[in-house]
């Protein structure tokens, strides 16, 4: 299976066609030619989080976070460890629900951290609470 999936980038947010097969070859982004995959969790905003969970043919998995939350400061160091598990096959985000409260409240956010899975721009799985990166990695693997 060598059919070619879209993957945005976590840089500049453009929109990249790699072949299924060459997703663990560190594909670079066609635009900015930085790595498509750098086991790091992106970066999201109301500007750029529908291009990430609608546009990505890998599934997504977003920390809905705030600056003040213990537990989600606690768990940050975690997510960041999951990312080195998880990708090229899913892609890790986080999303700060202070500065994007409107987004917060459209994906009925009542506690944080929450994780949840996006994938074709649909929400497959959610759970609130920290958890260390083993219990991340298997949670989001059992949910795809």
């Amino acid at each position: 299976m060598n059919d070619p999936l879209h993957i945005v980038c976590p840089h500049c947010d453009g929109v990249n066609r790699v072949p299924a097969t060459k997703l663990s070859a560190q594909p670079v982004c066609g635009k900015c030619k930085k790595s498509l995959f750098d086991a790091h969790p992106v970066e999201l905003n109301s500007g750029n989080f529908s291009q990430h969970i609608s546009r990505n043919d890998i599934p997504v998995l977003v920390d809905f976070w705030a600056p003040w939350c213990g537990p989600c400061r606690m768990m940050a160091p975690a997510f960041v460890q999951a990312a080195k598990h998880l990708e090229p096959e899913m892609r890790l985000a986080k999303l700060n629900t202070e500065d994007a409260q409107e987004l917060g409240a459209r994906y009925n956010i009542r506690s944080i951290p929450t994780l949840a899975i996006f994938k074709g721009g649909r929400e497959l799985a959610r759970q609130a609470g920290a958890m260390d990166a083993g219990s991340i990695v298997q949670w989001a693997l059992s949910k795809t």
